[in-house]
């Protein structure tokens, strides 16, 4: 089962909470700055927070810690609940469950805990009070008061959780998604000859490879890549979201007819600390159920079933699972060792047949009801057999390039070595890697493979660390290597 962080857990979270009698300098910060905010926008009539408009998410353009040119989507604080796609419902049932499994917290720990403004929580905190739901238990400094449930606060949560247990972040509308992928697309990144060549910087592949691979990357319309097992079919695809923008805004949670749907994966997902140069008042209309990210490049392999690939829901919490090819929308989704999956290729071909053309998905949910979602991800499947042996006709149509990753030349054999070597403060010899193509390549009859220059160096490396000798490319240690390492291949 996949751990989640606390504020996005269903179990009770306050042993990351501040202490109840004394909220975070954080907290004390953020409080005096939304009580300055509150005053000056009474004294001026108006926001000072940029207009939205109904049923998308804002978008501006601000630099980031990660990239300061690159340009961003930013999903923006709207002025209410309502436009931020919420009813007073949806977030009065989220504090319910939190302070059912925390005990009490303050206003602004419950802010900090669904991720909304404690502005736009504040009033709806009195309401519940007034409705006999909770009671303070005390107050701070700071004009916040501390939050217990009252009895019928209490069996009214019991209640909620029976359905659902989920009191993380406030989720985001479906409609905001939706138009949050559109405005991240791969469809509009440009991309260049530079930009492949700063993706695979680390690697060695050849001009007419990158001549190959970077209209595949414009295309976005899925790609095959095939060939002899070691010659970094899985390192190109794991680069190539590099080729992209680097960072993108994803939800923690979504929100379908009252279902709850993790989107934002921390075992799948980078996080991207994100700094800014508009000045803190720029920083504080950030909507907070939303995370930075490094553009997702989601690789799986023969561990992949049927379910990876729908909406799953825990059947005890009741919270649900975004699919894979969901995480990875305005990303890279790699299918590793393609044909070796624990379920028929003709099923995952015939699941994905018409996303691929239409770039759409259809997903149900476990009331029954079927949802359209964005398909807007570049699939790379990477294999070692042969794709017509896999795929009929109908479904490599769909996959526009079927690149093979061939096997490397000579010169591409050296300067494998040379470059591990230089990674494993090692001495390059030339003469050396004469002799190993000659005796176990030739005699042999082997052929060429991308790894094995790593594969064996590594093995010198550690030979020399075991037996007390100074790092170094010989004629023996690398036929100690090739003995150990082509034994039975």
């Amino acid at each position: 089962m996949v751990n989640y962080r606390p504020e996005d857990a269903s179990r009770p979270a306050w042993r990351d909470s501040p202490p109840k009698h004394a909220p975070s300098t954080q907290n004390a910060a953020d409080s005096e700055l939304d009580r300055l905010l509150e005053r000056i926008e009474r004294l001026a009539g108006k926001s000072l927070r940029q207009p939205q408009v109904a049923g998308a998410p804002s978008a501006t353009r601000t630099p980031a810690r990660a990239a300061p040119d690159e340009k961003l989507f930013v999903p923006r604080v709207k002025g209410s609940l309502r436009e931020m796609g919420l009813t007073e419902s949806d977030v009065e049932s989220l504090v319910l469950k939190y302070l059912l499994a925390r005990g009490d917290a303050y206003g602004r720990e419950i802010a900090q805990q669904i991720k909304l403004p404690f502005c736009l929580l504040e009033e709806l905190l009195r309401q519940m009070k007034t409705d006999q739901l909770v009671v303070y238990r005390g107050a701070n400094e700071w004009n916040d008061y501390l939050y217990q449930l009252t009895d019928l606060g209490r069996e009214r949560a019991r209640r909620l959780a029976q359905v659902c247990t989920y009191f993380g972040a406030a989720p985001v509308s479906l409609a905001d998604y939706i138009a949050s992928v559109e405005a991240q697309s791969l469809r509009h990144q440009s991309v260049c000859p530079a930009d492949l060549e700063r993706a695979f910087q680390d690697l060695i592949i050849s001009p007419a490879m990158l001549q190959r691979l970077g209209p595949a990357v414009v295309a976005g319309r899925g790609l095959f890549l095939f060939g002899p097992p070691g010659n970094g079919k899985t390192s190109i695809a794991k680069r190539i979201s590099h080729v992209f923008g680097k960072t993108i805004w994803v939800p923690r949670a979504i929100q379908i007819d009252g279902e709850i749907v993790r989107v934002f994966d921390p075992h799948k997902h980078r996080e991207v600390p994100v700094e800014w140069s508009e000045g803190l008042l720029d920083k504080q209309s950030i909507d907070r159920r939303w995370v930075c990210i490094e553009r997702p490049t989601i690789v799986v392999g023969g561990e992949l079933t049927m379910a990876h690939l729908e909406i799953t829901e825990n059947p005890v919490t009741h919270i649900c699972e975004a699919p894979l090819q969901m995480k990875s929308n305005c990303g890279v989704l790699v299918i590793d060792d393609f044909g070796r999956q624990r379920i028929r290729i003709d099923e995952l071909l015939n699941r994905w047949i018409v996303p691929l053309e239409e770039k759409i998905d259809f997903l149900s949910l476990p009331s029954g009801k079927t949802i359209q979602v964005p398909f807007d991800q570049l699939i790379i499947f990477s294999t070692n057999l042969e794709p017509r042996e896999l795929v009929d006709e109908a479904f490599l149509r769909r996959i526009a390039y079927k690149i093979e990753i061939r096997d490397p030349s000579e010169a591409e054999f050296r300067e494998l070595f040379r470059m591990v070597a230089g990674q494993l403060g090692m001495e390059y010899r030339d003469e050396v890697v004469s002799y190993v193509i000659e005796k176990h390549y030739r005699k042999e009859g082997r052929s060429f493979r991308c790894c094995h220059a790593r594969d064996l160096l590594y093995q010198v490396k550690a030979y020399c660390q075991y037996s007390r000798r100074p790092l170094e490319m010989t004629p023996q240690y690398m036929d100690l290597a090739a003995e150990n390492y082509f034994s039975v291949v």
